[in-house]
């Protein structure tokens, strides 16, 4: 199994950037992705979530308008289009794949995203 995050970076408040998490090793369709943050000194956050059948999302509050999850089966990538990005969205974003409850999730290794001036 193997998440490999990409799309990363510095860009100034305002700006806009799209992170993808390409997926291999599992049945990618049946699997609810999320995508988290962690910020230095902070707890992991949980960010957006789209589920595997009905493609039906979630977003935290600290991003609901501004941020966009979405999923491509085909290509087994899921992305996370970041727009209107402010200093507090600097984090490490990693991709999350877990099929229910009560198995195991997987974890990519992560990817910076910088928001300064």
């Amino acid at each position: 199994v193997q998440l490999v995050e990409s799309g990363g970076g510095l860009v100034q408040p305002g700006g806009s950037l799209r992170l993808s998490c390409a997926a291999s090793g599992f049945t990618f369709s049946s699997y609810v992705m999320r995508w988290h943050r962690q910020a230095p000194g902070k707890e992991r956050e949980l960010v957006a979530t789209i589920s595997s059948a009905t493609g039906s999302i979630i977003y935290a509050d600290s991003v609901k308008g501004r941020f966009t999850i979405s999923r491509d089966n085909a290509k087994n990538t899921v992305y996370l289009q970041m727009n209107s990005l402010k200093p507090e969205d600097t984090a490490v974003y990693y991709c999350n794949a877990r099929r229910n409850p009560w198995s195991p999730d997987y974890w990519g290794q992560g990817t910076q995203v910088t928001v300064s001036s």
